[in-house]
Formats: C-alpha cells, sequence, structure tokens
C-alpha cells in the first residue's frame, strides 16, 4: 500500500504563508530599527564611549579656535581641557545625558587627518563662507571619501559681516558649490550660541554610517600615553595607552597595531578611573556650581587614581599571538637522506666515466683543478649568468644595442671636459635648470607611455645577443585564455617567507562569523581602560607629545603575516602623471601606511592576467604587492612621493585578495614585415637575424595585425629570413606578430615606515597631454 511521508521536505517547511511572511518582515524591520536606536542612545552615553567628534578645517582662511570657543559655550556643560594638546577638549552635559570629545585635525598633516577619521564618529568639516574650501582642502577630501567617511556635518563660521541680501546670495551660491561632494547635505551656520546648540544636536541624532574596516576590530584614540623605559635600553621600552575601546572587545592576547609605528603585544590590561564620568564622584566641602566650568585633567590627584587603578587582563603566554611575520626558510628542508652504500658507488663510478683532463699549473690538487674551467665552458657561464639578471625593469632598455653603449662611452669623456666650463653664479638659475631637467624626464616617461599604448608590449629584437637566449625565460602560448599554467611552477625564493591559506574565504568567514557572535573576552566596548604595550620605541611617545595623534587599532588573528595581496584601483582624475609598474608608492590600506614597488596587471575573470607596464587612466588595474595580510573590505589609496616631499594622490580602490597563486603574465611581441607574399604563404623579414633563431621559435604560432594567424615553415638563408603559411593571403601593409610570456612576481620591497609628507600643493608643473609629440 502507500506509505505516507515521515518528515516534511526542508522547502516546504521553508514556504510560509502571506500573513507568515508579512509578520517576519515586521519583525525583521522592528529588530534594525531598534538596533539603530540602541546604537545612537549607546554614543556618548554614561555607558558608552564620549562621542568623538574631529574638526578638519578645508580653507586656510577658516580657524577652528572660533569654533571650539562656540562649542565650549554650553549652557550647564562641564569642559575638560587636555593638558599640552591645543584644540582638543571633552564636553560633559549632564542635563541631555551625554558626552563629547573634539580634537582638531592639525592642518597641513594629511597623515593625521587620516588617522583622526580611521576612529571619529563623526567629522565637522569647517567652511569658508565665501569659496568652501581651497585646493588643498579638494585634495584632503578626496582621500577621505576613499578611506571611508563617517557621519559628518558642515559648519559655516563667519559671514556676518555682509549685509543680509548678500549673505543670503553667498549662501546659496555655497550651497550650490558643495552640492557636488555633498548632495543634500544641510549648512550649519556658526555665529551664536544658539546655532551651536542646533549643530550638537545633529550631530547627536543623525545616523552613523560604518566603516567596515574598523568595526570588526577594537580600537582606540589615545586620551593619554606614559612611557616607561626597559631595562636594558632608554630607547625601547613599554608605552601605557589609555583611552575608550571602540568597535569591538579588546582581547590582552591579541596583537595591536599602532597606526604608522608597527604591531606590538600587550602585557596587560588596567582599568583606571574614567575621566570623563558625567556623575563625578563629589568631594565633601566642595560645593559644584550648575555653570559652565572649565576644569583641568590635572584636578584629580595621581595618587587617587593609582588607588583605583584595576588590573583586568593579563596576557597569557599560552594563547598570546606572536609577532612573526615571516616563515624562516630552512635551506636543507629539500636535501634527501644520507644515501645508501650503492648509491655512493655509482655516484664513484659515474666520476671516474665523467673525467676529463685538463692543463693546469703545477702543484695543483684535485679539488682546485675541478675549478678550473675550459674557454668552452665561459661561454655557458655567461650565459647563466644572463638568464639570472632581471630584464623586466624598462621596455625600452630591452632593446638598447653595444653600439649605443658604445657612443655613451665615448661621450662621457666629453661630458668630463665640459665640467671645466664657467658656471653662473645665481642660485635662482640654478634651480631652474632642476625643474628644467625634472621636465624633461616627465616628457620622457609621456613618451613611453604614448609609445606603449601605440605599440603596446612589441619589443626590438637585439642583434647582438641572439633571441634564443635573449628570450630563453619566455614560452608560447597557443591560448592566452584556455592553455593551461601551474601556480605552483619555478616559483621565487621569496614565496618561502611567506603564508598562505588553504582557503582564504572560509578562514575569513569563519573569523567574521566569531567576531558576530561576540565570542572574544576583554574590555567590553565603552571601558576606559590602559594598555600596556611592549617594546615599544620612544619615537612613538615623542610623536605623541608632538601633538599627533596615537590610533591603536588591534589585529585579527594572521593579520601580521606576509603574503601576496592584490589590491583593485582606478587612477584618480586628479593625477595624469605617467606611473610605471615597480615605481615606489605608498600605500594607505585600512589602518596600515607602507612603501612599496607593485606590479600593475589586468583585471579578468581569467586564470591568468596580463602584465601592464604602466598605471591606465581609462581602466581598473590590479595592483599586486608583499605586504601584511588584511582581511577585506578594507579601502586603499596610493600615493607618489615628490622630489619635494609632497605625497600625490595617484590611485584608488578597495583589497581585492590575499592570493599569492594568482598568475601575472608579462607579455612581449616580436615583429616582422612581408617580404614576399604568396597566396597563403609569406616571407617575412626583421623578426629574426639567424637560421637558428628562427629554428628555435618554429613551434610558436605567429599572428598578424590584420587577425591573420599561421606558422614558420622553414628559414630560408642565414639571415634571418623565413617562408610562413597563413590562413589567408597577407596585405602588403599588414604586420606579423609573435608573442612570447614569462611569469613575474613581485619584488620584496616592503617598508613600513612612510615619510611624514610636506603640506599639499597643487603642482603647475605637469605636461598636458597634447603637447606631447612622437618622434
Amino acid at each position: 500500500g502507500r506509505v505516507s511521508v515521515k518528515a516534511q521536505p526542508r522547502r516546504r517547511l521553508r514556504d510560509l504563508s502571506r500573513v507568515d511572511r508579512r509578520h517576519q518582515a515586521l519583525q525583521l524591520r522592528r529588530q534594525r530599527k531598534e538596533a539603530v536606536l540602541a546604537e545612537k542612545r549607546s554614543l556618548g552615553s554614561r555607558d558608552g564611549p564620549p562621542h568623538l567628534v574631529v574638526l578638519v578645517p578645508l580653507h586656510s582662511r577658516t580657524a577652528a579656535n572660533d569654533t571650539l570657543r562656540l562649542l565650549q559655550s554650553q549652557d550647564s556643560a562641564v569642559v575638560h581641557v587636555d593638558e599640552g594638546r591645543a584644540g582638543s577638549f571633552a564636553l560633559l552635559c549632564p542635563r541631555l545625558k551625554q558626552r563629547w570629545r573634539f580634537v582638531t585635525a592639525p592642518a597641513g598633516d594629511l597623515h593625521a587627518v587620516l588617522d583622526l577619521a580611521k576612529v571619529a564618529d563623526s567629522l565637522l568639516f569647517i567652511l569658508d563662507p565665501a569659496d568652501g574650501w581651497d585646493s588643498a582642502g579638494e585634495h584632503c577630501l578626496s582621500c577621505l571619501f576613499t578611506q571611508g567617511l563617517p557621519s559628518y556635518a558642515l559648519a559655516v563660521p563667519g559671514g556676518t559681516d555682509l549685509p543680509p541680501k548678500k549673505r543670503i546670495d553667498a549662501r546659496k551660491k555655497l550651497a550650490k558649490a558643495i552640492e557636488k561632494r555633498f548632495p543634500e547635505a544641510k549648512l550649519f551656520p556658526l555665529n551664536t550660541e544658539q546655532e551651536s546648540s542646533l549643530l550638537l544636536r545633529h550631530l547627536a541624532t543623525q545616523r552613523q554610517r560604518h566603516l567596515a574596516f574598523r568595526d570588526r576590530r577594537a580600537h582606540l584614540l589615545a586620551y593619554a600615553a606614559e612611557f616607561v623605559p626597559g631595562q636594558e635600553s632608554d630607547l625601547v621600552g613599554t608605552l601605557k595607552v589609555s583611552g575608550f575601546v571602540r568597535g569591538q572587545t579588546l582581547n590582552v592576547n591579541s596583537l595591536v597595531h599602532i597606526v604608522g609605528h608597527g604591531d606590538f603585544q600587550m602585557s596587560q590590561v588596567d582599568a583606571p578611573p574614567d575621566p570623563l564620568t558625567l556623575n563625578p564622584r563629589v568631594v565633601k566641602g566642595q560645593k559644584r556650581s550648575q555653570d559652565m566650568e572649565v576644569q583641568d585633567d590635572s584636578v584629580n590627584g595621581t595618587d587617587e587614581m593609582e588607588e583605583d587603578v584595576k588590573v583586568l587582563m593579563k596576557a597569557d603566554p599560552n594563547k598570546q599571538e606572536s609577532l612573526q611575520s615571516e616563515v624562516v626558510p630552512d635551506p636543507m628542508e629539500g636535501e634527501q637522506t644520507w644515501p645508501t652504500e650503492e648509491e655512493l658507488q655509482e655516484a664513484e663510478a659515474s666520476l671516474k666515466a665523467n673525467r676529463r683532463v685538463v692543463k693546469v699549473p703545477k702543484g695543483t690538487s684535485k679539488y682546485q683543478a675541478a675549478w678550473i674551467v675550459d674557454d668552452g665552458e665561459e661561454g655557458s657561464q655567461e650565459d647563466d649568468d644572463d638568464e639570472d639578471d632581471d630584464t623586466d625593469d624598462d621596455m625600452m632598455e630591452e632593446a638598447v644595442s653595444q653600439e649605443g653603449e658604445s657612443s655613451e662611452e665615448e661621450e662621457e669623456p666629453a661630458e668630463e671636459e665640459c665640467e671645466t666650463m664657467t658656471i653662473s653664479e645665481c642660485l635662482r638659475d640654478d634651480q631652474y635648470d632642476e625643474k628644467v631637467e625634472e621636465d624633461e624626464q616627465m616628457l620622457e616617461r609621456y613618451k613611453q607611455e604614448r609609445m606603449d599604448e601605440m605599440f603596446p608590449d612589441e619589443v626590438d629584437t637585439p642583434r647582438d645577443v641572439p633571441a634564443r637566449v635573449r628570450f630563453q625565460k619566455y614560452r608560447g602560448l597557443k591560448s592566452f585564455r584556455t592553455s593551461p599554467w601551474d601556480p605552483k611552477e619555478n616559483l621565487p625564493r621569496d614565496y618561502a617567507r611567506i603564508f598562505q591559506f588553504q582557503d582564504f574565504s572560509r578562514t575569513r568567514k569563519h573569523l567574521f562569523r566569531q567576531i558576530e557572535k561576540e565570542e572574544t573576552e576583554g574590555a567590553s566596548v565603552g571601558w576606559y581602560v590602559t594598555l600596556h604595550v611592549c617594546n615599544v620605541p620612544v619615537s612613538v611617545m615623542e610623536s605623541f607629545r608632538e601633538g599627533k595623534p596615537l590610533v591603536l587599532f588591534s589585529l585579527l588573528p594572521h593579520e601580521q603575516k606576509m603574503s601576496v595581496l592584490n589590491f583593485l584601483v582606478r587612477r584618480h582624475p586628479s593625477n595624469s602623471e605617467p606611473v610605471r609598474a615597480k615605481e615606489e608608492l605608498i600605500f594607505h590600506c585600512g589602518f596600515r601606511r607602507f612603501r612599496a614597488s607593485p606590479l600593475f596587471s589586468q583585471h579578468t575573470s581569467a586564470d591568468k592576467h596580463k602584465l601592464e607596464r604602466f598605471l591606465r587612466l581609462d581602466a581598473a588595474l590590479v595592483v599586486t604587492v608583499y605586504a601584511p595580510i588584511t582581511f577585506p573590505p578594507a579601502s586603499v589609496l596610493l600615493f607618489k612621493q615628490r622630489s619635494n616631499g609632497m605625497h600625490d594622490l595617484i590611485a584608488t580602490g578597495s583589497l581585492l585578495s590575499v592570493d599569492p597563486d594568482r598568475i601575472v603574465i608579462k607579455r612581449l611581441v616580436l615583429s616582422g614585415h612581408p617580404f614576399k607574399i604568396f597566396t597563403k604563404t609569406a616571407v617575412v623579414r626583421y623578426m629574426f637575424f639567424n637560421r637558428e633563431d628562427v629554428m628555435w621559435f618554429k613551434p610558436v604560432e605567429l599572428r598578424t595585425k590584420w587577425g591573420r594567424r599561421g606558422h614558420i615553415k622553414e628559414p630560408l638563408g642565414t639571415h634571418g629570413h623565413m617562408k610562413c603559411h597563413f590562413d589567408g593571403q597577407l596585405k602588403s601593409q599588414d604586420t606579423v606578430l609573435l608573442n612570447l610570456y614569462k611569469r613575474i612576481f613581485p619584488k620584496w620591497t616592503y617598508d613600513p615606515h612612510v615619510p611624514e609628507p610636506v603640506p599639499w600643493v597643487r603642482s603647475e608643473s605637469a605636461l598636458p597631454l597634447q603637447e606631447v609629440e612622437m618622434e
């Protein structure tokens, strides 16, 4: 008989009725609304961290002092001024149950602005009432938008000296000017206490914008810091950093990254009393006034602070993350075990069979004689040396012949004789000559970039070196898209130093799931803690004393280890100067800063990606570099340092993947010209210059610029002419091409030290593209 179904299939259980679906959507909407409200209530409240507002002046005429004075003049508010830090104070409003911390970003210091924006809850942009922002402000906004913009507000102080009618016109003009950057943004005039109260209320009630790279990591902005020198040296010691925990729960066993200084371990976490509490303890005999009070942080006695300090956690050496960033490769790891007696006898027999007679000086031992090389072997050694030379640096250098080198050598003594000529004493002339030299170098780069656009990957076959020797590391492919290429083949020695995940996306999902479940133990969000950071150089404390912000991020597991990072970037429209591959660039990736010389490659869905020699203006490219592992999503900014120390923003994008197996292929194109054309055959010349090269490259398929495909049939003569067969008749103006491919790897140029940039000024020396003429 018929058997009834024992269990309903999963699909039927998932099918809900219309009423149930409506109830489910309503519940989800209510949960999201409650989560947003809870976040608003916790930020700046008694249990959460103070609302951190960073003031960013966007014009050289705007000053933050008047704005700070207005914000401090709130009724029934207590102001705590930070010791020794201009433009930084805390504002406590017990009536509104809100506490704020205002920090002014130093004008012209790009690193300080970006570091403060990484941890800020809100940015307060201060605009000029006439122009809004200048060129430096535009550059600052470009960097902030790419890094990730938290919640913001626009304040316009001043403008009261204008008549009322002109004031309205100026405000309309300013609103139109800022519409491109900030659509539907509201401008807040800031001239009276009432207007400052409205601005504070807007900052408190607006919805918070989330930055993914900081929401998944604990972070804090240092409120106070103390350096304790170590026993061995005064230059390295323990840094005690105090601040409010934000983002996630802070675990003492995890590593911490001090932005701009590196990764460090923590020894313990303390819980000192909160200096910005809304309901401070009242000392007997002291009467609290309801009016505005300006208090100093030094009011709280240090003895009382030390008494109240509680040790929350101490690091467990068994659970603590290691600072090891690289694998130390064992050179003997690939060696075999000790050979057996049979293998030793076979080796002796082969040595006897391979013995040769060599002329040696008197008194030479057998060991010394083995190192003496015959004349015939010298050529092969030179060939091996040529293989080891890195020939990837410059497309134009690949075609340099011996004639050009000899002519340069002849010119050198002439240049030395010219040095005895009289030199102008005017310093201005020397500076002008330097600018002219820079312009000539830039013109040469523009020409190389234009040549690469017109003739992509084409090189001239050298006449002094056989092509089979010069291009011996390259191979031909039947199809660039479908031909196989083993990602583990011929890896460089640097790949022994890096870490690779078996499944990177799975590891990332597992870590993020743990963060969402809140399984970590440690200091919760909103606690005021003191971190004891070990083995910190004294330069970190010196930069904090100079007024620079000290920002700390806790690292997720594995984020201190080196691997191959791929970034998807696009050229920034403000910069059009040519940027070659393997030029040193400055990376701002998430919370890290470092210098490296990257590779550029095309962004495709295939398993092989063609190398690009220049950073293109019209396409998104992938930038590959050795760097510490970072789990995406994370924004990336690429800067190039000028000769005067300024940092120009050249490209922006995001972290694509951490994948050492991504294959970047360099293509070389050898070109030849049809000499005699028949029905389906042609005689081609100028591709090779000897018979042996034609025979060597005979298996590689040919193609033409007009779409014909063919192959080499046989060489003709001894000067490199060859008979080729094609799938159709060639045109006389066609060009025959032969594609060669080689996998290339990035160079280990990672440097965590990034020099401080000079205040940015727009460059006027960039050559327009129309002026570049090709010879």
